[in-house]
């Protein structure tokens, strides 16, 4: 068996030496012990120091050994990569800073994603920021920490003008995605809903791909907000949206069109909670599509050994403690 031995943490390597000082430690400490009993007379008693101190030595060496990872090849696995595109569609239009659902719409939004993120693997993704226009912010990538920087720093300033082109941003996911792959595509639109009228549902009529997947999530609520004006530093409302005749217009969640995307789009649509309980619901629809295989990788398997002698170590230790350090002479 142990001539397939290896180690998973070689590194750990220094705690060997600590528990080699620690038995030098011991053997000095015990050896000045036994002068000191010698000089007061008490050498009628046998000593137990040498069995006593090896015990010790032999029980930490163990237990340093183990922290090495030991452990022995057992052969070869092949694990499959799997990958799944998806473009993240977000609505960047000043009616996403509402409050209706806390701190604001936006923020909601950017949580939505980084909880995907975080449960993602291998899965590539990009962003669309949508509101007057759209454009390509991230093209596919599996690179998550970069997709973080790039979330981050997403605002509802990034596109200037009102409306919201949700039917630009369709266009440009669409003709984003490699025709070459067989697997399914997803798009995700993260958005109130609001202004999304006929060009939204022809952009969907107008894609042949039934790969391409629709899936959306409200963000908002039915009574809707106010739509704020920050001042130029961005840290004070100053005044709200008005409409033309003057009066403040209330931003609503406009949850039947984003149902007539997901519907059109053989997907599914979402509301977002401020406790996050979408997250499962879409994980689960995601997990489902059909994705690419990328490649096939060879991986060793082992079998860990650690617990062993981490088991003799500590059991060697114990009996050195209580063992004691003298027995009277026959």
């Amino acid at each position: 068996m142990f001539t397939n031995l290896e180690f998973k943490y070689p590194s750990n390597i220094l705690y060997m030496a600590l528990a080699a000082a620690a038995v030098v430690f011991f053997v000095l400490a015990f050896g000045k012990k036994e002068k000191i009993m010698a000089a007061i007379h008490m050498g009628h008693k046998i000593s137990l120091k040498a069995l006593r101190a090896s015990l010790l030595g032999a029980g930490l060496g163990l237990m340093a050994f183990s922290l090495l990872g030991p452990q022995v090849f057992t052969g070869y696995a092949e694990l499959s990569k799997m990958r799944l595109d998806i473009y993240i569609l977000m609505d960047t239009s000043k009616s996403m800073l509402v409050t209706d659902i806390q701190p604001d719409r936006l923020s909601i939004a950017k949580r939505v994603v980084r909880n995907l993120l975080d449960n993602l693997q291998d899965d590539r993704v990009g962003f669309i920021p949508y509101a007057g226009d759209a454009y390509i912010q991230m093209p596919l990538t599996d690179d998550y920490p970069l997709a973080r920087m790039f979330l981050d720093v997403m605002d509802t300033d990034m596109i200037s003008g009102g409306g919201t082109n949700l039917a630009r941003a369709i266009h440009l996911a669409n003709t984003s995605f490699e025709r070459t792959s067989s697997a399914d595509k997803a798009i995700l639109i993260l958005s109130d809903g609001e202004e999304h009228g006929g060009d939204s549902l022809e952009a969907l009529k107008s894609m042949t791909d039934d790969r391409v997947k629709i899936y959306t999530v409200g963000i908002g609520t039915e009574k809707g907000g106010l739509v704020p004006i920050y001042n130029d530093a961005g840290d004070a409302v100053i005044d709200y949206v008005k409409d033309e005749n003057g009066n403040h217009g209330i931003s609503k969640l406009n949850a039947g069109a984003l149902k007539d995307l997901a519907r059109l789009g053989n997907g599914a649509y979402f509301q977002a909670t401020l406790q996050g309980d979408e997250i499962p619901a879409l994980l689960a629809e995601l997990s489902a599509l059909t994705r690419d295989t990328l490649e096939t990788e060879r991986i060793k398997r082992f079998k860990p050994l650690y617990q062993y002698f981490l088991g003799a170590g500590i059991l060697l230790f114990l009996t050195a403690w209580f063992l004691p350090e003298r027995r009277a002479a026959a």
